[in-house]
């Protein structure tokens, strides 16, 4: 079986390819993709050429893990059944392609326990569970109480920032671009220079600017806590300031398995909103383009890709 995939030939040289899937397995579903997300923090780095390397990544790639579609074939012991709608966080299907993480395909195979039952209702905005399980687990690692900072209102500061607020918080979030600034739910979204406190408990940050972590402890109370939710090239800091506060620094990975269940039960119970987050739509024949606006069109919060005419 043949699959429409991105493929990333080499650094800001992509396209779309005619790929061959790997025969499924007993365990495993074909799904497909109706929507796919373009992520502008890990597929920026890949696009880019700045990404660190890593065991399994080379070019040319398959990239994605935001994906959403129907189960068109299903194994007898995937546990997922045909016609059900489902959210896919990558896959490895394509033979010797490399894939990082491989969801932006037409067609997917991937093990059903891989696979996430998702409210058909939910459209579009099934890509952001990628997200916002990325921000859950960045709340669940940073722990935060009292005055918490949430620096960058792009997809993942704001889904940070509704996650605060439903557990009855009271966040401030930083962004430097006026036009990103607007969209906030029940905090303030305000310009780090608009802003006098220097006694944040916890600051969360979702920019993945590499050279913030300085002007971040700046606004630290003593024995408060920066947690990195981006992902940067390399991290350092003046030590002399973080010193004097007993600064705690904390990293947030992608997710934890668990995340992706807890954050549907969050979205079905209406206490997570994914309202108003994707800003940009384009069909996937338009992947090229998609991808050069995702990366540098500030005002982008979330691409999306529909791969329905394909």
């Amino acid at each position: 079986m043949q699959s429409v995939a991105v493929v990333m030939e080499e650094p800001r040289r992509l396209k779309l390819a005619s790929l061959l899937l790997d025969e499924p397995g007993p365990a495993d579903v074909v799904v497909e993709t109706r929507w796919s997300g373009v992520s502008a923090g890990t597929e920026k780095l890949l696009y880019s050429g700045r990404m660190p390397f890593f065991p399994g990544m080379g070019y040319p790639l398959v990239p994605g893990y935001e994906s959403v579609g129907l189960v068109v074939g299903a194994g007898p012991e995937s546990g997922l059944s045909v016609g059900e709608n489902v959210f896919v966080p990558g896959a490895k299907c394509f033979g010797s392609v490399s894939v990082v993480h491989g969801g932006s395909a037409s067609h997917l195979v991937v093990p059903g326990a891989r696979a996430a039952r998702v409210d058909p209702a939910l459209g579009e905005n099934g890509v952001l569970l990628a997200l916002a399980a990325t921000a859950l687990h960045a709340v669940k690692v940073a722990d935060p109480s009292g005055p918490t900072l949430i620096v960058g209102h792009g997809a993942l500061g704001r889904l940070i920032a509704r996650l605060v607020v439903a557990r009855g918080g009271e966040p401030t979030v930083w962004e430097t671009n006026p036009v990103r600034a607007t969209g906030a739910e029940g905090y303030e979204a305000l310009a780090p220079e608009a802003d006098p406190r220097r006694d944040y408990r916890h600051i969360i940050d979702a920019s993945g600017d590499a050279k913030v972590l300085d002007a971040l402890i700046q606004r630290l109370a003593r024995l408060g806590r920066v947690t990195l939710a981006g992902f940067y090239e390399t991290i350092g800091f003046a030590f002399a300031p973080a010193f004097m506060r007993e600064a705690e620094i904390r990293i947030a990975a992608q997710w934890a398995p668990g995340d992706v269940a807890e954050v549907i039960a969050e979205v079905d119970r209406g206490r997570l909103s994914l309202d108003e987050l994707i800003t940009h739509r384009r069909d996937a024949r338009e992947a090229p383009e998609a991808y050069s606006i995702a990366f540098g069109d500030p005002s982008c919060v979330k691409m999306v890709l529909d791969w329905s005419t394909i």
